[in-house]
């Protein structure tokens, strides 16, 4: 049955396979400083614009990243500022409490933080004569594109810097699934964008294109011992170049964007085969498809493809989430539309 639960439901690019296939046998550095890691770390480098003090490592999964990362960048007594349905908040399994670090929600707008919801609560905080006594807010981290499938303007995510830095918090943007942000419709910001406006964030290729693996990219510079905190965490591979490998395949001739193009421009037919049936659709412009289903259409539906419930809307609707992929075809969206159309 065709799935489009997920964007990570496949295994890996074929020219990124390929690319393991013909490196297999040579022998390597290992912990980083194989060869294909560091070919890969200047393509994400000159991709990103990045200076000389940037930093670029490769750990094996989202929730790892952001753990590592966020207890790297946080004092021991600090906590993360996200959103009510960030990933870090809801579906990572306390990881980010776990090592230490509360998590402080704010209010979620179809995914999206709000600047002036940020300096309100700030100013609010330091302003409590009782603030010592509480988590004290040390980092902001925001997701691009969101969980909701929806993206920030450059205008959006500069206003949240702005307030970041009156307020000496670093920024911090989860990308696991950065490609499909990038290549969404109306989007204005750049991988060299983002480099000048945050002080962390990761290239996600679990979901893009590869078995596994997110590139964590510094560009003002790692905080001080962030390999000893990524050994720390379990972080490190020895055998580096499964991830050195993969990016190098990635970021070679444009792939990792060119894939990512692919999977928005599949969302967007998908897309038009629910809005032709009448069906309602939250507003999203990547890979995510969120869309609105009663129990009489969701069991039609279930009979043909796979899909993930998100969340109840009322006693009759429930909202259904749809993934398309750098793997899906034409021949999925074929299945999904005879499914469709028996609604």
């Amino acid at each position: 049955m065709i799935s489009f639960e997920s964007d990570y439901n496949n295994g890996a690019h074929p020219k990124v396979l390929q690319h393991l296939i013909d490196t297999n046998s040579e022998q390597s550095a290992s912990y980083g400083y194989d060869r294909w890691s560091q070919q890969a770390k200047e393509k994400i480098r000159l991709a990103s614009q990045l200076n000389s003090n940037a930093d670029i490592f490769f750990l094996t999964g989202g929730t790892q990243a952001n753990a590592t990362v966020i207890d790297a960048l946080l004092p021991s007594y600090a906590a993360a500022i996200a959103t009510t349905t960030a990933h870090i908040n809801v579906h990572e399994s306390g990881a980010i409490e776990a090592t230490g670090h509360k998590v402080i929600t704010l209010p979620s707008h179809q995914g999206r933080m709000h600047a002036d919801e940020l300096h309100a609560y700030l100013n609010a905080f330091f302003n409590d004569p009782t603030w010592e006594h509480m988590a004290v807010p040390g980092l902001v981290y925001v997701t691009f594109p969101t969980e909701m499938g929806t993206i920030y303007t450059a205008e959006e995510l500069e206003d949240i810097h702005i307030v970041c830095k009156h307020y000496q918090l670093p920024l911090f943007i989860d990308g696991a699934r950065m490609g499909y942000g990038l290549m969404a419709e109306g989007c204005d910001i750049t991988l060299p964008w983002l480099a000048a406006h945050c002080e962390a964030f990761y290239i996600g290729g679990t979901k893009v294109g590869a078995l596994c693996g997110e590139a964590v990219v510094f560009p003002k510079g790692a905080p001080r011992g962030f390999f000893t905190m990524v050994k720390r965490h379990g972080a490190l591979l020895a055998k580096s170049r499964i991830a050195g490998v993969q990016f190098d395949a990635l970021f070679t001739d444009n792939l990792y964007m060119d894939i990512s193009r692919h999977a928005v421009n599949m969302a967007m037919r998908m897309r038009k085969l629910f809005a032709n049936a009448g069906l309602t659709i939250k507003d999203s412009p990547t890979n995510q498809q969120f869309v609105l289903l009663n129990q009489q259409q969701q069991q039609a539906l279930s009979k043909h493809v796979l899909f993930e419930p998100w969340e109840p809307v009322d006693n009759v609707y429930t909202l259904y989430r749809f993934v398309t992929s750098w793997a899906t075809t034409d021949d999925d969206l074929q299945v999904l539309a005879n499914a469709i159309n028996t609604l």
